[in-house]
């Protein structure tokens, strides 16, 4: 309690903090995984109203970059929430109320994804938003993730194309941060 007032209200961050996060059982460490998804779901649903506020170009450039952003959190949350014991109510609470995929998919087609496989035959039928996306990455371990990163890049580099918007460095910043893993990645590889 003294430390949820002492350290975190006060910080910038204070504010997507609930109380209910820092429950004495919730600080387990198999729960950190699940409070840090919670506070980016808040971030990203924050900072996606913040770009709708500035409007114009910004808001639509910045409307596709961030509701992808949220799909691929509430995919990847599915895949990983698959493999533990979060239950789906729990797993709801994880999902951003922003992109194509809600409210429709995170209530329907996403409860029932149980591996890749299953998450494939969701995309197939119903969920057709991200279908081209990964379209090859059947029956590749880790071609998702893969998927996914190309297809952000292909935004953030769409980004561009259009003039007079602040969406720009939010896409200059993320290709920078992809541009460092993509050393860090060589660095690792030539060092073994």
């Amino acid at each position: 309690e003294e430390l949820y007032h002492t350290v975190l209200i006060d910080t910038p961050v204070g504010k997507y903090f609930s109380k209910k996060c820092f429950e004495s059982a919730s600080l387990a460490e198999s729960n950190l995984e699940v409070i840090r998804q919670q506070l980016y779901k808040h971030y990203l649903e924050d900072f996606f109203d913040f770009c709708m506020d500035i409007g114009g170009t910004t808001a639509e450039v910045m409307r596709k970059i961030l509701e992808f952003e949220a799909d691929r959190r509430s995919i990847n949350t599915t895949l990983n929430a698959s493999q533990t014991v979060l239950q789906k109510d729990d797993r709801q609470e994880l999902y951003p109320t922003i992109g194509l995929l809600y409210p429709f998919g995170h209530q329907t087609q996403l409860d029932d994804v149980r591996d890749e496989g299953s998450l494939m035959i969701a995309l197939d039928t119903t969920l057709k938003d991200y279908q081209h996306v990964l379209a090859s990455t059947h029956g590749v371990e880790g071609a998702i993730e893969d998927a996914f990163t190309r297809y952000e890049i292909q935004l953030l580099q769409e980004a561009f194309d259009q003039q007079f918007h602040y969406g720009v460095f939010y896409s200059y910043f993320c290709l920078k941060e992809q541009e460092i893993r993509n050393i860090t990645l060589i660095c690792e590889c030539i060092q073994q």
